[in-house]
């Protein structure tokens, strides 16, 4: 609904900004000592291009921070996994295992089931909350442990809680996206762009040509590469699991 009331905003500006130009025209012509047209329409088209490059750094630094966030959060997850895993050497022997068990599982369901997911950004489900209560289960002692393996299980309980807020952060940035709000902008201003770029160009056709390929191509480029960014675990420049498959290959 938002994207269809911005396009009904949109579109309701520009007409009534053609209907105050169509409307100055007829009952106030241009004399002579006014301003020419074609000046006016240079200054439009270098403000389209102002307001357009706006746009593109507005998402850019919006997708990057979701895909740096997203890698930043899979880091912190597989690192406190792996602090867990190693925790298993100082817990009672017949904890150890378990646990150890418990991590492997977790690991391989986020590798091999969580991540095709997020690529397509469908829901993960309860699976990985229950293996991570496995693995919280696995680490916990009696208290008839001895001392140093009660400070293990806490340091154990403390790494789980890292792997919460973690898997929490994952699961958020493998539903962002880029808003269509924005989508739009980008679109609609690369297309005024490059159809300033034909009206209103350089004289010069070899100069025309060379320039209006360099700003397409590069305004195809941006797109694309905000399209790749936007899929922060998906795609060439998505964050990878090797986090997870160094420490538990």
């Amino acid at each position: 609904m938002a994207l269809f009331e911005t396009l009904v905003v949109v579109l309701g500006v520009a007409l009534v900004a053609a209907v105050a130009v169509f409307a100055k025209t007829r009952l106030f012509p241009v004399g002579e000592d006014e301003e020419p047209r074609e000046d006016v329409a240079e200054y439009i088209a270098m403000m389209v291009s102002v307001l357009y490059a706006v746009v593109l750094g507005l998402c850019l630094v919006s997708v990057w921070d979701t895909r740096s966030a997203a890698s930043d959060n899979v880091q912190a997850e597989a690192s406190a996994l792996h602090q867990t895993y190693l925790l298993a050497d100082a817990l009672p022997a017949a904890r150890r295992q378990p646990l150890r068990d418990a991590a492997r599982a977790y690991a391989d369901h986020v590798v091999g089931v969580e991540w095709p997911a997020m690529a397509e950004r469908a829901p993960l489900g309860p699976s990985g909350w229950q293996l991570l209560e496995r693995l919280r289960k696995a680490g916990e002692v009696g208290d008839s442990a001895k001392v140093p393996e009660q400070i293990a299980a806490q340091e154990v309980l403390a790494q789980l809680g890292y792997i919460d807020d973690a898997r929490r952060g994952r699961e958020a940035a493998a539903q962002e996206r880029l808003s269509p709000v924005l989508w739009t902008g980008l679109l609609i201003g690369g297309t005024l762009t490059l159809a300033f770029m034909f009206l209103f160009g350089i004289r010069r056709s070899a100069t025309h040509v060379v320039m209006v390929m360099g700003l397409s191509g590069f305004i195809a480029f941006t797109v694309l590469l905000i399209h790749q960014l936007d899929t922060p675990f998906g795609g060439v420049l998505g964050a990878s699991p090797d986090a997870f498959t160094r420490y538990f290959g």
